[in-house]
C-alpha cells in the first residue's frame, strides 16, 4: 500500500504558456522510454519478485515509488505549459464562444490540438506524436541481472532524450523540470550500475553510461552541486535495506559517494491551476460552486479542530 503527501518534488518555475514545449514533453512522460514506463516497469518488478534478496527489491521498488512522483511532476509541467495558451478573458460562468467568437482559436494550429480538445489543457497519456502510451513498453523478465540491465539501459536513453528536449526549448518552465529529471535519471543509473557491482557484473565494461557532461546545462549542475544526483530514496515508514546496496563509491568513478535517504529532503507546494471556462474545466454553475465551496469550508474548518486536538500535522510543509 501507498501514502501520498501532497507536494511535488521539484518546484515548478514560472514562465509564459508554451503548446510546443508541452508536447515535447509529452515523449518524456509517455514516450517509449517516458517517466510511465520507468513507473510501470519498476513498480512491476517489485511487485513480481522472486527469492530472498530484499535489497534489491526495496531498492527497484524505491525507485519505482520516486518515478510516480516524477509522472505527477511532468503531468504539473505539461499542464503548467498549456495553460492560459488561449488568453480567455471571459467570465467564469459564461458560454465561451456565443455570438461566433472562437476563444481557443490558436489550438487547431498546435502539434498536439488534443491537448485542448480531449484534455482540458493538461497532460495526456501518449507520446510527441501523440501515440497512447503502452503496457507493452514494460520489461518485467523475473531474471534479476536482466531486469537491472534493462533499467540501466531505460535509465540512460530516457537521460539522452531529456537532454534532448532540453535543448528543443528554452522556456523556463519546461527547462526546470528537465534540469532535475537528467539529474534524477543519473541518480538511478548511478543505483542499477551499483547493484550490479554487487552482483559481479563490470558493467562500465557491458554497457557504458553515455559518456556527455550534462552540467553544462546550468539548471543541472545547480542540482548536481546540491548532491541530488547521488542520493535515492526508500519512501518506506517501515524500514528499507536499499542501503546495503546504495551506498560507497558511485559507479561512475569520480569520487563521489552514493547516499540512501528515506526521501527528499525538500518537497514543494502544488501550485493551483485555475479554472478554464473556455474548456468547461471544471464546469460549475454557480449552485454547484456554492456546493463546491461549501464543501471546501468544511474541510478547513475538520482540519482546524483536529489540529487543535491533536497538533499540526507533521507532514504538512507550509
Amino acid at each position: 500500500m501507498f501514502y501520498h503527501v501532497q507536494n511535488l518534488i521539484n518546484p515548478i518555475v514560472d514562465d509564459q504558456p508554451d503548446p510546443s514545449a508541452a508536447n515535447a514533453l509529452q515523449e518524456g512522460l509517455g514516450g517509449q522510454f517516458g517517466e510511465m514506463r520507468t513507473m510501470m516497469q519498476y513498480l512491476f518488478q517489485s511487485f513480481n519478485f522472486r527469492g530472498d534478496g530484499i535489497p534489491y527489491l526495496d531498492l527497484i521498488q524505491g525507485i519505482g515509488i520516486e518515478e510516480i512522483s516524477h509522472v505527477e511532476l511532468i503531468t504539473k509541467t505539461i499542464s503548467r505549459l498549456l495553460d492560459g495558451a488561449p488568453e480567455y478573458h471571459g467570465g467564469k460562468f459564461d458560454v465561451p464562444g456565443k455570438g461566433g467568437a472562437a476563444t481557443m482559436d490558436m489550438a487547431k494550429e498546435q502539434q498536439n490540438p488534443h491537448h485542448f480538445i480531449v484534455g482540458a489543457q493538461g497532460a495526456l497519456p501518449v507520446d510527441a506524436a501523440g501515440n497512447p502510451w503502452s503496457g507493452s513498453y514494460v520489461h518485467n523478465h523475473g531474471n534479476l541481472v536482466l531486469d537491472l540491465m534493462d533499467n540501466l539501459v531505460l535509465e540512460s536513453t530516457g537521460r539522452t532524450q531529456k537532454c534532448r528536449i532540453y535543448q528543443m526549448s528554452s522556456n523556463k518552465t519546461l527547462r526546470a523540470t528537465v534540469a532535475f529529471l537528467i539529474a534524477r535519471d543519473e541518480a538511478h543509473e548511478m543505483a542499477f550500475a551499483k547493484a550490479l557491482e554487487t552482483l559481479g557484473i563490470d558493467w562500465a565494461k557491458a554497457l557504458p553510461i553515455p559518456k556527455f557532461d550534462s552540467s553544462q546545462y546550468p539548471e543541472v549542475k545547480k542540482l548536481i552541486d546540491a548532491g541530488i544526483n547521488r542520493e535515492q530514496y526508500t519512501f518506506r515508514l517501515d524500514g528499507s535495506q536499499m542501503e546495503k546496496i546504495f551506498q560507497g563509491s558511485a559507479p561512475a568513478n569520480d569520487g563521489t559517494e552514493l547516499v540512501t535517504l528515506k526521501e527528499p529532503k525538500e518537497s514543494y507546494p502544488i501550485p493551483p491551476a485555475p479554472e478554464r471556462p473556455e474548456e468547461f474545466a471544471p464546469g460549475l454553475d454557480p449552485e454547484l460552486q456554492e456546493l463546491a465551496d461549501a464543501l471546501n469550508e468544511f474541510k478547513e474548518k475538520t482540519v482546524k479542530k483536529m489540529e487543535k486536538k491533536a497538533g499540526p500535522n507533521p507532514r504538512s510543509k507550509k
